[in-house]
């Protein structure tokens, strides 16, 4: 089986951070990226506990790929998938429960997450484990930074507080909708123009620099 030809490990790391970040350039994991970005602690919540289960699944594929046979990798992924989303939720039930009942049913559908599969299959089964904790760590913490902001912006807007503490004056107008589902979907509409336009601009202007040293 081929290997991807290898890079730094900072670089593997900062790849998820920016350029390849699951939520604003790949857009996956919408589901839980919607549907706990109401208030800003549950996002960073889901995103940490994705990031664990995401950087755990990627160190095991990874040194077991050259046992896993081809045929049943898809399998063998979701086996490894699901029993570390079943730790994590122990674990939050047993010292967190009540960010278990804010998170609820999202929590043990990290399992099906399409980011954690995504990383799997095109990148854990292909590298060696450092590699692919890395690369766990630079996905899963972009996905963090992605939907705490989302959630952050959703919570400032809907109800002037960040992580449940009150920062905007009495009078600032308060937007509901923002904090129900369609306030999800514009806010991340807005949230990847901006993030796309950003990356084009910044694009433009290394593409010029490098012209004008060539």
């Amino acid at each position: 089986m081929a290997e991807r030809k290898k890079t730094g490990l900072f670089a593997t790391f900062f790849n998820g951070i920016l350029p390849e970040n699951p939520t604003f350039r790949l857009v996956l994991g919408m589901c839980p990226t919607l549907a706990v970005t109401t208030v800003a602690s549950q996002g960073i919540s889901m995103g940490l506990a994705t990031t664990a289960v995401l950087v755990c699944s990627n160190l095991f594929i990874s040194a077991l790929r050259h046992i896993i046979p081809e045929k049943v990798r898809i399998p063998a992924f979701i086996v490894v998938i699901a029993s570390f989303v079943t730790i994590v939720e122990m674990m939050i039930k047993a010292f967190l429960p009540e960010l278990n009942d804010s998170l609820g049913i999202y929590i043990p559908l990290i399992v099906v997450n399409c980011i954690i599969f995504a990383r799997a299959e095109s990148y854990a089964f292909k590298n060696p484990p450092l590699h692919a904790i890395a690369d766990g760590f630079g996905m899963g913490l972009g996905f963090t930074g992605a939907i705490t902001i989302l959630a952050a912006l959703r919570e400032l807007l809907s109800n002037g507080s960040l992580f449940g503490m009150a920062v905007m004056p009495e009078a600032f107008p308060k937007i509901a909708i923002i904090g129900r589902a369609p306030g999800g979907f514009i806010m991340l509409g807005l949230l990847l123009a901006t993030v796309n336009a950003l990356t084009i601009y910044f694009e433009k202007r290394k593409k010029a620099k490098e012209e004008e040293l060539a």
